[in-house]
């Protein structure tokens, strides 16, 4: 495909072969528009979203395809797909069926967090400040 077909065409191409096969991945909360996460797509992970309608990934640390919530029974739901310009990034705009996204979880609770971004760097200490 061209560069204007890239851009502004409607023929679905993502970009696998930019990065080494992995496109970067923003999860969003289609309810809040909360962020949820970030994680990699390689082009087995994008069909097999597509198909399940269940956000599944590529894991860069265990090298196999990840089905988020397969384990926790945190599924991600998938609502609508972004790409960006070049079609080399992707916000997966998502429904939450379970407690949250991220793997580590709310001391005080004990239940996996809602998002993986739930510390804020304080710009004056140069510190995170959990949210």
């Amino acid at each position: 495909m061209d560069k204007k077909a890239i851009e502004e065409g409607t023929e679905l191409g993502i970009n696998f072969a930019k990065r080494g096969g992995l496109v970067p991945t923003v999860v969003q909360d289609v309810s809040d528009g909360r962020i949820l996460m970030i994680a990699y797509v390689n082009e087995e992970a994008f069909l097999e979203t597509m198909n399940s309608g269940m956000a599944t990934f590529w894991s860069t640390s265990r090298n196999e395809l990840w089905k988020k919530g397969a384990t926790s029974g945190d599924f991600l739901k998938i609502v609508g797909v972004l790409t960006d310009c070049d079609q080399d990034a992707l916000v997966y705009r998502v429904e939450p069926q379970g407690a949250g996204a991220c793997h580590t979880k709310d001391p005080a609770s004990g239940v996996a967090r809602k998002s993986c971004f739930y510390r804020e760097i304080d710009l004056q200490k140069k510190k995170l400040v959990h949210l």
